[in-house]
């Protein structure tokens, strides 16, 4: 995929179920977005467990973007999401969190998490616009540095905000 930036100002983003041949392009944009990218086994691991989904990002007739999900009795867990470099700042992530968000509904998955890297902060401000908050810290989740993530959730406007029987304690912000 050529390095130039893509333009969406005339061309519609398009969400689709992921395929086997945008594999590609899937982990291009991968490899191009992370320190510790998922390999093609780890992809196709996570997409042959009966709850998991992937879903892409087309403009005109690339792919410049990807987001793997779990689906739960009452939440939808994202796994991994991108959007390569050339495709940034053009609304694609939000499209793809918004075609998530449009999935969930009061009487069954009313909220969405997911888990983001300490130091990602670009990722943090990304979902925290989109009206995720971080509810949790996982003090080194991240096997191949250590690293702690933090738990960010997106609840459907109504939603209580409670895991069973435990409230969620929101962190208001990422200081220690």
């Amino acid at each position: 995929m050529p390095t130039s930036r893509v333009q969406s100002d005339t061309q519609p983003v398009h969400i689709r179920w992921m395929i086997r041949r945008d594999m590609t392009e899937v982990l291009q944009t991968e490899q191009e977005s992370f320190t510790h990218p998922w390999t093609e086994e780890d992809f196709l691991h996570c997409l042959r467990q009966r709850n998991c989904i992937g879903m892409v990002a087309e403009l005109g007739d690339r792919v410049v973007g990807y987001v793997i999900y779990e689906l739960h009795k009452t939440k939808l867990h994202v796994l991994n999401l991108a959007v390569h470099p050339s495709a940034r700042r053009l609304t694609v992530g939000t499209h793809m969190v918004l075609k998530l968000m449009s999935k969930l509904s009061s009487h069954r998955r009313s909220r969405i998490t997911l888990d983001v890297r300490e130091s990602n902060l670009a990722a943090q401000i990304f979902f925290r616009r989109l009206g995720f908050l971080a509810v949790r810290v996982l003090r080194g989740y991240y096997e191949d540095t250590g690293e702690d993530a933090y738990v960010m959730e997106y609840l459907l406007p109504g939603d209580t905000g409670e895991l069973g029987d435990e409230p969620v304690n929101r962190i208001a912000h990422y200081d220690r």
